[in-house]
């Protein structure tokens, strides 16, 4: 045995309560409605079956059910980590018959299901497993928690989040391990799998999977074996068994069943090399590759076997499946040369799998994967890995499919060519037991139980118990450098029959042979367990048998003091005091007892102990009963764990473990500890350790007098409910513990008749000399560590200090601390205590003597020096400026101490590196007693903030460190008020100013909750897509219910009434566009017309208005953009359109139907079409939308279809259509229903916009005749279908710059009709449909088109533009085109009126913003009257278009710019000689007119750009004007009307999502407007500018990117249909392109607290351009931003709201990200402002008042107004109670005043959490001025906010605003204490001397004040000044000598008179000591 087990002699602790235990899943099983439960039902009636009386009934009923039934019941217990950190509680997880159950609970809280689940088939295993996701976007895995269910052919995988997974089994599974990277499996062998077949390698046996999806893998191991060298090889030992795993560390323990030894193994992912290595030489145990495969004999054979008669066979055997068995058995061989069907014989497995193609039974039998190449397969050994087919009655390989059907014999013959599974995890052996020689002893069993377990001191080990020997191995492990390493040093061996770690107490629990169980730390022994009564009253105390039959610990003591007639047992064996038994040895007999006696059932005793849950087991005794039982924790009071921490570390380990083990026996020795006695338990114990006689020194004797007993002997208090018994006290004194304490005269007996006399009588009063037993004994354990030990807890004080929460504990530390000072002779310790608390410390005087001789044996350490390390002074002399030492600290105990010095390094030094490179300048960290714990623990929770530091101020630099060191608020509170202050300045500089993108920790820390919320929802939306935001934008229910469903509800809510909180505008637009009400038509009956004719005309009226009507819908849908989030569980409600109307004055019905006048067929088709887009469009891209709710919104009814196609289409442009299943789309198309086409495929291109995506491609060829092969069947697809699909390929390949795409595109503008009708109606509309598509292909690219230029892509546009010969059609198309159209005679030129439209906007958008002059050039409009006449004016329009939006950079906003466009010879004089017509150059001048105006439009789109806005409302007006003149006839109605629209539509674009007030006047001129001939294309125009106006109810905006831009001149194409049916010259589907172009520009700002919408000024700044220089513009949001690209920042300005910058110039995804969830930006109001909407003007501010009488601001604040201006209720309250005159507080009238100023102060610096330090800082003012401190403590703080401020001072107020402390408050507080102090030391002189002198001091009032003068003053200690002072004689000396003395200036003139005075003797002073003390 390398270590000796230290084993401390006989003691005993208590254990906690026992409960019985009784898993809960079993309960929870009963009362389930499934068979298992059934079954126990029939056994017995059920009322005995589930009696419930108490356990044993319970029991009873179990016992008898039959055996298996209680075998299959199994559970495990954990602890529980799905809840909340601080609620500790367990979780059980229970499985028996078909069912598990997860079920939680803990000490305050019943149990409950957690999840409980049923499966098909009895389950094997059930067990939890954390299985790593990968995450998409970057390497980080996300840990899934999951439980795994294993049947016998699959496992269930729930993960808690509520994904459920199915993995097959491909072979029977033996058990299952949960690791670090997931499951792995064991197959289960068969019995003749151990035979090793000489050719054959042996099947893998142990496999993993790493996430329920993915394949099942073998594992890989790389033994450790000395001459196997590294040899990589699959695990396929079917000897070796897995009996371990864990996560942390990784590893793998399994037992050789031949060798008996165990094997610890490290288990991680493979490396790269291993797995080539393993995948390439797949050779066998015999070294030999599989070379048999050559010979030719063998591949004979295999042709005759592979010709199996079923699918089974045709490429199975044949890949060798069968050659392994024919080297195995004889009766196989000879079957290759017969018949196949005699193969299977042997296997009626495989018989049954090969003849029946139906995977039957699960596919338990499965075949192997060698049978279907298409699966991948392990290369094991080529092929004869699958030998076990044929040997085992059930086959199986991996995952059994149907073999592919195609794979032939000869493509079998070769080595089969199937990819091998490749591992994924691979095992490194780390150690290994020795093999016992044989004869020594018989081979060690399997271990029942491994678990790990660490000690006292941390070390760890792994324990095996091996039940067969009956004792537990303990291997010892430490971790190496190398993480995956572990070196496991040693074993030891402990007697056990069973043990338990402990975890959460660093301990185990072994049940030893004889029955008890004992406390085990690591391998050293700590007591025997006491165990309650309650185990007692499970068993019948009747019989009187002796010892030997009750082997179960039933103790008579206080707390059962009734059962006095047990017999008393030795104390050595069981823990009952007896004495008669005293004689036996019974240590020999331990084990013959249980086996020689049959009685020993009589009694149930101790069997096993399971379900280990940090302190808590389950003991399972022989009577079936289980019994829950506590073990103590080592401490409960903080301080004594921190004292213990801190020994553990100075000290060297063995002696640690001594110390550790002591206490914890003494502290839970039986009947129970007290809390208030554990800090004098642990004083005396720990003094007593160190060898003091704690009787004599008079304050450890009064620790003892709290407590009734010495803690030393035995804390044995009785609880107050229970009486003792005097048998109780007879067992103490006779107890082993009680003689041997005694033996050593460190301690008398403590009862008070035992005291001798002589020691009653020992004088014990303070002032006589000390008598000889004062001095140490040098022979105790600790005694040579006492310095040690001292310097460790005086630093531990040092930390104490500086947490306002664990001060108080400093004061019990201080008096042990003091006497250790005093005994070592420390005096400067002393003085500092004193210092500290001066009342407390002057009580103790006694000394110990340490003897001369043995001083020698203590040892020094060196970080003990002789100048007291005082953390309050480092920090000051850091804010004075002055140099110190590094500052001492324990690394992993002063956490504070660390965090605060570094802090004040950082800051205050202003050393950036301090908590990086420089730690060491500031901090001296110690070493440890033991060298095994380097490295430092990081118990500070580390939160994930990254430490970056680059330009960032001091401030920034220490926030962010603090938070990365886990620093929060609620620590910030704790610590003292005066070293919290400079942390606070930072804090509240950085509040000022923070940066846009600091983690919500950081924002948290700062106070600044409008960023946390920020940054959390960032986070959120990082995570996972959130649907809904926080605060939602959802409209309020509609107040009337009956109020019919338009289809805008959604976009009325809070936001839109701030952004148009002055007029109603937006229910003026939804009137406008409200399509679901009957129209009102209103014609007054003239007396000559009939009433027939009369309701003619009123159908006629209603005809026109339905124009209207029909067209509002695309408008509606652009108004109502992503407003509305649906249902999933209800369709989405879709208005209806409707085309009646009422006629007044009598409301009677107008219906179009009744028959009187003709209505145009199928006139609805479209405007319903539309209907269903604008309803879809409603649906915001962050719904959950999922392809069943698309089909479920289908509707019944077949006339309904039209909608259902728009609103395919519409999910399509929001993005969602992407989530439908191939097959519905299929569904769809499949019906041939029209509409439902083009919805569908341009849907679905928009959803795939730009990606190119194969399958979307292939979807839409089909459409396409020019797409598909030319000798393909002709398919008849509809005209409107192929424009559908052709704009489709160009979205699906935008910006792409496809090649055959464009080509063919290019050749289909010039389509020409073909000889049977085809292609010969709407031609316009299939040739723009081609040049739209090709323009999107090649968007933007300009002469950039790599590897097109043999197209010629611009000559061939510019040919279709101004026409020409036609061209021989290149390529597959020209079979087509053979014969030409038998109907329409073209000739051999283009046909120019059908190809100009298209080819131009592909050139417009090929070379869009190129610049391109010569381009564009081709495009400009002819300067001849001759040709100007051959152009269409329409054409004219649109070359102009084009040629402005190449010549991008060109456009100007005004209107001189778009004159210029119009050619020279319009604008010149005429010469009335020419023959000019009039109307041919009006119409030219105004279609010029309105190209420019579009391309202007398109420019400023969404920029809301002033000059562009005024320059096309001064050309709407023009054109107004011109209509209204009578001379329209020349120019004709219907071009102006085009004109003016697309005008109209320029106006809305530029003004997009801004609800422009002048453009809606516009619009709803227009929209009454419906005679004549404003027809349906109008309409659509004018109310599509309506829907961009006001684009997503103000949210949305247009951007100008390329994609934008194109699909805007998809959407806007300037010809309009002419009626609803018209798609002649445009598709109309494609209006609806112009959602692309929408992008969410919108800011919010949400007030942090009140989460609703509100006002706030913005300062947007622009970075420079050509045309501009960077400007910066105030907007008040909610405002719609500028394109992001233009921007450089954004900041919220103050003074209303917190400032709040997002600098762009950086990176604008942050920002981008805002404005996708609903732009909501929070906000944070101020302390004193009000909200812009209560008050705009800032009249009513709190500052406000305070500025015009200044003076005079403190007494005008009310703390009744504080309400108004601030939410914290500790604001409120605080002025509630200490700023209004109340009755009681008459009296304070002066500090009511101080406490209102104080408020005014904290609200008006915006610094609140300031008001606790200014109450604390009067408050210490005011104890001072009445002089009763019980410590120094305020004044060290106070002495420190006095030097930050004075520092500040210094430095100059040029940074006033940073401070906090700006307020004259300070310098009043700093006066009162100067006045208070140099009056005491006016009157008390003499004490400061006889102090000076080194005179005992007195314990009076004026001591404590002397502590407070020398603390404040900062005076070093005096006790060596006065040799510094000799020769000292007048103030000059003085002055010179004050460096040595180190006392700050100011506070020297102070002393100078006291200083020469004790100098120079009592001689009269040189000062009269008036002159310093003013």
């Amino acid at each position: 045995m390398s270590e000796v087990v230290y084993e401390e002699t006989a003691t005993m602790i208590a254990a906690g309560d026992l409960q019985s235990f009784v898993p809960f899943g079993r309960e929870h099983c009963r009362n389930h409605p499934n068979a298992f439960n059934l079954q126990l039902r029939e056994l017995q009636p059920a009322s005995e079956l589930w009696s419930s009386d108490g356990a044993a009934g319970l029991v009873g009923s179990l016992q008898e059910v039959s055996l298996q039934e209680r075998e299959r019941e199994s559970w495990q217990l954990r602890k529980g980590c799905t809840g909340v950190k601080e609620d500790e509680f367990e979780e059980e997880l229970y499985t028996a018959g078909n069912m598990a159950v997860w079920s939680q609970g803990s000490r305050t809280q019943a149990s409950s299901v957690y999840k409980a689940f049923t499966v098909d088939s009895p389950v094997q295993q059930a067990l939890w497993c954390n299985f790593a996701v990968p995450q998409n976007n970057n390497d980080a895995e996300e840990v899934e928690q999951m439980v795994c269910i294993v049947q016998s052919s699959c496992i269930n995988v729930h993960t808690v989040t509520g994904k459920d997974f199915l993995s097959p089994l491909p072979f029977q599974v033996s058990n299952v391990w949960a690791t670090k990277f997931g499951l792995l499996l064991e197959r289960k062998n068969a019995a003749n799998d151990t035979q090793p077949n000489p050719p054959g390698e042996p099947l893998p046996t142990v496999f993993s999977i790493l996430h329920p999806l993915d394949e099942i893998a073998p594992i890989v191991c790389k033994p450790s074996g000395p001459f196997e060298g590294s040899r990589v090889q699959y695990v396929s030992d079917s000897n070796m068994k897995i009996v371990f795993t864990c996560c942390q560390p990784s590893i793998v323990v399994s037992y050789d069943t031949v060798q008996g030894t165990h094997t610890v193994w490290a288990l991680r992912k493979v490396t790269h090399d291993e797995r080539s290595m393993v995948l390439r030489c797949p050779t066998e145990p015999a070294g030999t590759p599989l070379g048999l495969m050559a010979s030719g004999f063998l591949a004979s054979h295999l042709r005759n076997a592979s010709h199996l008669d079923s699918p089974g066979g045709s490429g199975g055997l044949g890949s060798a499946a069968g050659i392994s068995s024919a080297f195995s058995s004889p009766l196989h061989y000879s079957a290759l040369h017969s018949h196949p069907s005699r193969i299977m014989t042997s296997s009626p497995g495989v018989h049954s799998r090969v003849h029946s193609p139906s995977i039957s039974n699960m596919a338990a039998l499965r075949w192997d994967r060698a049978h279907s190449p298409g699966m991948a397969a392990p290369s094991f050994s080529g092929a004869s890995r699958f030998n076990t087919s044929f040997h085992s009655p059930s086959p199986r390989g991996h995952h059994g499919l149907l073999p592919s059907l195609n794979s032939t014999a000869n493509e079998s013959m070769a080595m089969p060519a199937m990819e091998p599974i490749i591992p994924d995890l691979c095992v490194e052996q780390l150690w290994s037991e020795a093999v016992s020689a044989g004869c020594q002893r018989e081979m060690s069993s399997q271990a029942s139980k491994v678990f790990l377990t660490s000690d006292l001191c941390e070390s760890h080990y792994l324990c095996f118990l091996v039940e067969s020997h009956q004792h537990l191995r303990c291997v010892k492990f430490i971790e190496s450098n190398d993480v995956t390493q572990l070196i496991f040093p040693s074993v030891t061996t402990i007697p056990a029959k069973d043990a338990a770690p402990l975890q959460n107490i660093d301990a185990m629990l072994v049940l030893e042979a004889c029955g008890s169980l004992v406390i085990y730390t690591g391998i050293t022994r700590v007591s025997k367990v006491h165990l309650p009564s309650p185990l007692s009253h499970s068993i019948s105390l009747t019989n009187h048998l002796p010892y030997l039959s009750t082997p179960v610990e039933t103790v008579s003591t206080p707390a059962n003091a009734g059962s006095r007639h047990i017999h008393r047992l030795n104390e050595d064996a069981m823990p009952s005091p007896v004495s008669e038994l005293k004689s036996l040895n019974i240590k020999q007999h331990e084990a013959s007892f249980f086996e020689d006696f049959s009685f020993q059932q009589a009694t149930p005793y101790i069997l096993s102990l399971r379900d280990p849950v940090c302190n808590r087991v389950t003991l399972e005794l022989s009577s079936g009963v289980m019994l829950r039982i506590c073990i103590p924790e080592i401490a409960t009071s903080e301080l004594v764990k921190k004292c213990l921490q801190a020994i553990r570390f100075i000290l060297p380990k063995e002696v640690a473990m001594k110390v550790l083990v002591k206490w914890y026996n003494i502290y839970n020795a039986p009947g129970g500890p007290s809390a208030h006695a554990e800090w004098s338990q642990f004083v005396t114990c720990f003094m007593t350790l160190m060898g003091y006689n704690t009787e004599r020194l008079a304050w450890t004797r009064h620790l003892q007098f709290e407590v009734p007993l010495s803690p030393v002997i035995a804390a044995k208090k009785a609880r107050p409910s229970d009486g003792g018994s005097d048998e109780d006290w007879d067992y103490l004194l006779a107890s082993h513990y009680h003689r041997q304490i005694n033996s050593q005269p460190v301690c008398g007996s403590v009862d008070p008749n035992n005291v001798p006399v002589a020691e009653k009588e020992d004088p014990f009063s303070a002032d006589s000399p000390s008598s000889s037993s004062m001095k140490l004994e040098s022979s105790a354990p600790l005694f040579p560590h006492i310095p040690a030990l001292f310097g460790v807890l005086h630093l531990l004080y040092q930390e104490l200090q500086l947490d306002e929460l664990h001060r108080a504990r400093a004061s019990s530390l201080v008096c042990l601390l003091q006497q250790l000072a005093r005994d070592l002779q420390l005096e400067e310790y002393v003085d500092l205590y004193w210092r500290d608390y001066p009342s407390l410390i002057s009580c103790f005087t006694e000394s110990c003597i340490i003897d001369q001789a043995v001083i020698g044996q203590m040892h020094r350490p060196s970080f003990l020096s002789s100048d007291p390390p005082c953390v309050f002074n480092w920090l000051s002399s850091c804010l004075r400026g002055e140099a110190s030492p590094p500052f001492p600290y324990l690394p992993g105990i002063c956490q504070r101490t660390k965090l605060l010095v570094l802090s004040y390094a950082l800051y205050i030094i202003g050393d950036d590196n301090a908590t990086s490179t420089n730690v060491w300048k500031y901090l001296l960290k110690l070493s440890a007693g033991q060298r095994s714990r380097v490295s430092e623990p990081n118990s500070r929770r580390q939160s994930s903030v990254k430490v970056r530091f680059s330009s960032e101020s001091l401030a920034e630099q220490l926030v962010v460190w603090l938070t990365s060191q886990g620093f929060t608020l609620k620590d910030l509170e704790s610590v003292p008020f005066g070293v919290a202050l400079p942390i606070r300045e930072a804090i509240y500089q950085c509040r000022e100013q923070p940066s846009s993108d600091w983690p919500e920790e950081v924002c948290l820390l700062i106070g600044r909750q409008d960023l946390t919320k920020q940054a959390h929802k960032m986070t959120l939306a990082k995570s996972k897509a959130s649907v809904g935001s926080g605060f939602s934008l959802v409209p309020p229910a509609s107040s009337e219910a009956d109020e019919e469903e338009d289809g805008m509800l959604d976009i009325i809510h809070e936001v839109t009434g701030l952004i148009w909180s002055q007029d109603l505008r937006i229910q003026e637009v939804r009137r406008l566009l409200q399509s679901s009400r009957p129209v009102r038509v209103s014609v007054v009956q003239q007396p000559e017309v009939s009433d027939h004719e009369y309701i003619e005309e009123k159908e006629n009226k209603l005809l026109q208005l339905c124009q209207r009507t029909m067209a509002l819908p695309v408008g509606r849908g652009l108004f109502t953009l992503f407003s509305y989030h649906p249902v999933p569980t209800e369709p989405l409600p879709v208005p209806k359109l409707n085309l009646t109307g009422r006629a007044p004055p009598r409301n009677a019905m107008v219906d179009l139907n009744s028959g009187n006048i003709d209505v145009p067929p199928n006139m609805t088709n479209w405007p319903s079409f539309h209907n269903g887009v604008a309803a879809g469009l409603k649906i915001a891209p962050a719904s959950q939308v999922d392809s069943a709710w698309i089909a479920y919104n289908k509707p019944k009814s077949p006339e309904l279809a039209n909608e259902y196609a728009g609103f395919l289409m519409a999910l399509g442009l929001n993005g969602h259509l992407t989530k439908l299943a191939t097959l519905n789309i299929h569904d769809y198309l499949t019906k041939g229903h029209e509409m439902t086409s083009i919805g569908l495929l341009l849907g679905v291109s928009s959803a795939k916009l730009g990606i190119m995506d194969m399958s979307i491609t292939r979807l839409l060829s089909i459409h396409i005749p020019a797409l598909l092969p030319p000798t393909s069947t002709e398919l008849d697809v509809p005209h409107n279908v192929q424009v559908a699909a052709v704009i489709g390929i160009g979205l699906v390949y935008q910006g792409t710059g496809h090649r055959h795409n464009a080509e063919v595109l290019l050749s289909e503008i010039g389509r020409p009709p073909g000889p049977e009708m085809e292609y010969c109606t709407d031609r316009e509309s299939y040739s723009l449909a081609a040049g739209l598509a090709l323009g999107m292909v090649c968007l933007g690219h300009g002469s950039n088109l790599i590897g097109m230029t043999d197209l010629n892509v611009p000559e061939q546009l510019y040919q279709y533009m101004v026409g020409g010969h036609r061209r021989a059609q290149a390529g597959a198309s020209r079979e087509r085109h053979k014969s030409p159209s038998y109907q329409i005679k073209e000739g051999d030129t283009i046909n120019v009126d059908v190809t100009c439209p298209g080819a131009t906007l592909a050139l417009a958008m090929i070379y869009l913003k190129t610049n391109n002059r010569s381009i564009a050039d081709w495009l400009k409009p002819p300067d001849t009257w001759f040709l100007l006449d051959f152009i269409k004016p329409e054409f004219l329009l649109l070359r102009t278009l084009a040629r402005c939006i190449i010549m991008w950079d060109e456009i100007l906003p005004n209107t001189e710019w778009v004159k210029s466009n119009i050619p020279q010879i319009m604008r010149g004089t005429f010469d009335p000689s020419e023959d000019i017509n009039m109307d041919t150059m009006a119409q030219a001048q105004d279609y010029i007119t309105a190209g420019a105006c579009m391309a202007l439009g398109l420019r400023f789109a969404g920029s809301a750009n002033s000059d562009a806005f005024d320059c096309l409302y001064e050309f709407a007006k023009t054109f107004m004007k011109m209509m209204s003149f009578a001379g329209t006839a020349a120019m004709g109605y219907y071009n102006l009307q085009t004109c003016l629209s697309m005008i109209l539509l320029a106006m809305s674009m530029v003004m997009a999502g801004s609800g422009n007030l002048k453009v809606l006047q516009l619009c709803r001129f227009f929209h009454k407007r419906t005679g004549g001939e404003m027809n349906y294309g109008f309409h659509m125009a004018h109310h599509m500018a309506l829907g961009l106006l006001f684009l997503g109810g103000g949210r949305y905006t247009l951007s100008t990117s390329n994609s934008a831009i194109a699909a805007l001149l998809c959407a806007l194409y300037p010809h309009f249909p002419a009626h609803s049916t018209d798609n002649r010259y445009h598709l109309q589907a494609l209006r609806h392109l112009a959602v692309l172009a929408a992008e969410p520009r919108l800011l919010v700002p949400v007030d942090v607290d009140s989460l609703k919408p509100c006002y706030a000024l913005l300062e947007v700044t622009y970075k420079g351009t050509k045309w501009y220089n960077e400007t910066t513009v105030e907007l008040m949001a909610p405002t719609l931003l500028p394109e992001l690209h233009l921007l450089k920042e954004v900041k919220v300005k103050g003074p209303r709201y917190w400032e709040l910058s997002l600098n762009l110039s950086k990176e604008t995804q942050h920002l981008k990200s805002i404005l996708v969830r609903d732009g909501v930006l929070y906000v944070k109001l101020r302390a004193g402002q009000l909200p812009y909407k209560d008050d705009p003007q800032g009249w009513k501010s709190l500052l406000a008042t305070a500025v015009s009488h200044r003076n005079s601001g403190v007494t005008a604040f009310k703390p009744e107004a504080i309400s108004t201006f601030t939410s914290e209720p500790a604001l409120i309250s605080f002025a509630e109670f200490f700023c209004k005159t109340s009755e009681g507080l008459k009296s304070r009238e002066d500090s009511l005043m101080l406490f209102s100023a104080m408020l005014y102060e904290c609200v008006t610096q915006e610094c609140p959490e300031m008001l606790p330090t200014y109450i604390a800082i009067e408050q210490a003012v005011g104890a001072l001025r009445q002089g009763d401190f019980q410590q120094t403590f305020p004044l060290w703080q106070l002495r420190l906010v006095v030097e930050l401020w004075d520092g500040r001072m210094l430095r100059g107020l040029a940074n006033k605003h940073d401070t906090l402390l700006t307020s004259e408050f300070l310098p009043v507080m700093k006066n009162a204490v100067d006045v208070a102090l140099d009056n005491w030391l006016k009157d008390h002189s003499s004490v400061v001397r006889s102090y000076m002198r080194g005179e005992v001091l007195s314990r009076d009032a004026q001591a404590i004040m002397l502590a407070c003068f020398l603390v404040y003053r900062s005076i070093p200690c005096f006790r060596n000044t006065q040799a510094k002072l000799e020769g000292c004689n007048s103030f000059a000396d003085l002055l010179l000598r004050s460096s040595q003395l180190g006392i700050p200036l100011r506070d020297l003139l102070r002393l100078v008179p006291i200083l020469l005075s004790s100098a120079s003797g009592p001689q009269s002073l040189l000062f009269p000591l008036q002159a310093f003390s003013s």
